[in-house]
Parts: structure tokens; sequence; C-alpha cells
């Protein structure tokens, strides 16, 4: 097992039972946020922003509160000014971590304030089971605040405030270019998210992937094939295959219809369920609290970084849509397994933020980490066992073939962009390692 350099002392405590108590709590809260997301139907680009700041705002509390981790600060674009204030005279690592995630969750997403009550049943916990006196919990909280409200800052100056005041995006009339699909025909999502600030990327083309293969009606040309593989693969797609492209579906925007009444289905994100394999993993691996708190964050990190990347490629190249091509040039009545996500084809978003944070958990907690992703079991779909990350995130990428909302190319360029994302980012670490020590 590899352990990271971030973390000064022993990462593999030998305090199970209260290891096991304290991750689970922040896993918990981190669930929280993701049913936040689920009723606002956050895009995944939004969600990984979110989940991004919040942990960043538990991120830093813990590492001015206990001195134990590494400060990011130095390594993180526009050098975000975190201002702590005196710290606690007894100060609670869990609870105020906890308070500042939810903090600003409550504070970052459109229905936060749905979080108010959670962060009252976190007070209520350390009360009740922790015995925390009043007068503690009180400074914790403040300190927390303090923290959060210095996260809420930095985030504020990353570019989302503004991407209401682009240009709306008109669909190009051009072949091949993409085009809203059924049933819903929704507008393409945040086609400006490349102007978001990076955390860790130079720019947003930083990883840029090779061109995709150009449109054609040539049955005899590459992307006829590639077609053809989509069309073939829905008609003839096993019990397994239909099962993988279901366990990673992650769409937020799918709609089921039932006679003339449109049902949104609820799903989580693909950063949501990365985050939820997270939480499954540091668990397992039954680590500190520290630990976990520094996983998931750059885990979260990671997921913003990736979608930045990836979003880019997509409005770059603009490519059409599995489904659309297919309805032109071989059978207007064919239909995905999945439902087509409103946005560009190229790159595959699962793919390249899946291979990203692969990379990033198999330095941290090693590879042939198997693990039971029990992530969907919440939306009735049965758990799956990998034998590692990266078979995860193998798994994710091709479920996009077999649901039939992506070419072959988008899902395996967008692993190689990534990885190549993921391995940046862990340079930069290990270089703020040597640095700080």
């Amino acid at each position: 097992m590899i352990v990271f350099l971030l973390i000064t002392g022993n990462v593999f405590s030998q305090k199970h039972s209260k290891n096991q108590q304290e991750v689970q709590l922040l896993a918990d809260n981190i669930f929280h946020l993701s049913e936040v997301m689920l009723h606002d139907v956050a895009a995944p680009v939004a969600a990984s922003r979110f989940y991004a700041y919040a942990m960043l705002g538990a991120y830093e509390t813990a590492h001015y509160g206990t001195g134990r981790l590494v400060n990011l600060n130095e390594e993180l674009n526009a050098n975000p000014e975190i201002k702590p204030p005196v710290l606690p005279k007894n100060f609670n690592v869990s609870l105020a971590s906890n308070y500042a995630l939810l903090h600003v969750g409550r504070f970052i997403m459109p229905s936060g304030a749905m979080l108010e009550e959670k962060q009252k049943a976190l007070v209520a916990y350390f009360k009740k089971k922790k015995k925390i006196s009043e007068s503690d919990i009180k400074d914790n909280i403040r300190y927390a605040e303090e923290i959060a409200k210095s996260v809420l800052a930095y985030a504020r100056t990353d570019g989302y405030n503004k991407l209401s005041t682009y240009t709306r995006y008109s669909p190009s009339k051009k072949e091949g270019y993409w085009y809203p699909t059924p049933p819903e025909y929704m507008s393409a999502v945040e086609p400006q998210w490349k102007t978001i600030r990076t955390f860790f990327l130079d720019s947003a083309k930083q990883f840029a992937p090779p061109p995709p293969v150009a449109y054609s009606k040539d049955s005899t040309s590459a992307f006829y094939k590639l077609m053809l593989e989509v069309y073939e693969a829905k008609n003839n797609i096993t019990k397994e295959q239909l099962a993988i492209a279901n366990f990673w579906d992650c769409n937020p925007f799918a709609v089921d219809y039932s006679g003339h009444m449109a049902i949104g289905l609820k799903k989580i994100s693909p950063a949501g369920h990365w985050m939820g394999i997270t939480s499954i993993a540091c668990k397992k691996a039954d680590i500190s609290l520290d630990s976990a708190i520094l996983i998931h964050s750059m885990v979260a990190l990671t997921l913003h970084d990736a979608f930045i990347s990836c979003w880019q490629e997509k409005y770059f190249s603009d490519r059409i849509r599995p489904e659309s091509a297919i309805n032109i040039l071989i059978d207007p009545s064919w239909r995905p397994v999945l439902q087509t996500p409103p946005f560009p084809e190229y790159t595959s978003g699962h793919s390249v933020a899946s291979s990203s944070v692969a990379v990033v958990l198999t330095y941290l907690l090693g590879d042939n980490f198997n693990f039971l992703d029990t992530s969907e079991m919440y939306f009735g779909i049965p758990a799956r066992e990998f034998k590692s990350f990266y078979q995860a995130a193998e798994e994710a990428a091709i479920s996009r073939l077999y649901g039939g909302i992506h070419f072959r190319d988008a899902c395996e360029n967008g692993v190689v962009q990534g990885k190549q994302i993921g391995q940046f980012i862990l340079s930069n670490m290990v270089d703020l390692q040597a640095k700080q020590n």
C-alpha cells in the first residue's frame, strides 16, 4: 500500500473503531451534499465544483486546526487567502471540518439552505455522543465558519458568477456537429465552463486530446465504422453490458414518459459516484480522519479540473452524438440504452473524470485495491465489485459505448486525457511536499 506523503506521522492509525466512526461521519455529510445536488438537478460540471469547494473547506479547517496536513494554498491557482481565526482551546477536527464542509455547501449550492438542518444534527451529535461542552462547540463552529468564509470568498472569484453573462450558445447547423437530442431536446449545458478557474491545471486546454474521428457519410469511413459499432452494440447488448451501462449512467437530466406525464429520474452525477467510491475505500482502509479528509479533497479537486478540461474539448470539437448520427444515416427510430445527455459528445466526461480519479486513488490507497461499489444502491441499482480503481474507471468508460451515448474514440481518448490530468496533479502535490519538508 502506498502512503501519500502529504500527511505527517502515521497515516494508518490502529484506532479502528474511532477511525470508522469519524470517517463514516465525513462520508455521511458528503452524501448530504449529494442529496442537495439531486434536489437541484445539478449538472455534472456544477456538481464537481460544489464538491471541490466544500471539501476545500473541510481540508483548510483540518490543516490550520491540526497542522498535520500540508498547506495546499501554495499549489492552488490564485492562491486562496485563508485567514484562520484564533484556534479554539479544545479544537475538534471532526466537528469543525464537517461543519465547514456543510457551511460551504450551504452557501455555494442553489438549495444549500437545506444543509442547515444537517449542521444542527451535527451539533446535536457532538453534544450528545461526544459530550462536548456548549462553549467548546461554539468555539469550533466559529472557527469553521471563518475558514468557510475564506473558501467562499475564493470561490466567488473563479468565474462561476460570469457564466450567465456570455452570449447564448447556438448549435451549429453544419453536418456532424452537436444538436439537442430526444426526448427533451434540452439546450446545451454549460458551454462556457471552460472559463471556470482550475485548481491545478495551467489552463483548460492543457491536456487537449487528439481530434475526434471526422464525421463522414461514407460507409467505408472510420466515422461510419464507429457509428456502426454503437448501433450494433445496442442492438446486441448482453445482460452484463446492460448492467454496466445502467450502473454508470449517472445522468441527472434523465426523463421518463408515462402517457403525457414527464417524470424526472433522480440520479447521482459522475462526481457524486466517485465521491461515494472514495468514501467506501477510505472506510475499508480504516484510515485516520486526517487521511480521509485529504483523500476526499484530492479526489474532489481532481474531478473539478477534469471536468473543466473535458468541457473545453466538448465545445471545441462540438461533435454530434451517436443517436443523432444514427438517426440521420442508419435508422430514424433508433434510441440508445441510456438517455443522451445535453452536451457535445467528445470526449466522454465519465471517461475523463473516472480515469483522473483512478490515478489519484491508486496512488493514495494502492493498486489492486478491491472494493464493493454500493454507491448506486440508493437508486435501486445493485452493487458491483472491482479489483482496482483502474478497473472501475475502465468499466465507467466503456459503459458509455454500451449505453449508446459515446463513440469508442471519445471513451478511449477520454481515458488518456483523464490519466494525464491525474498524473499532473499528483506531480504538483509531490513537488509541494518536497518544498514544505
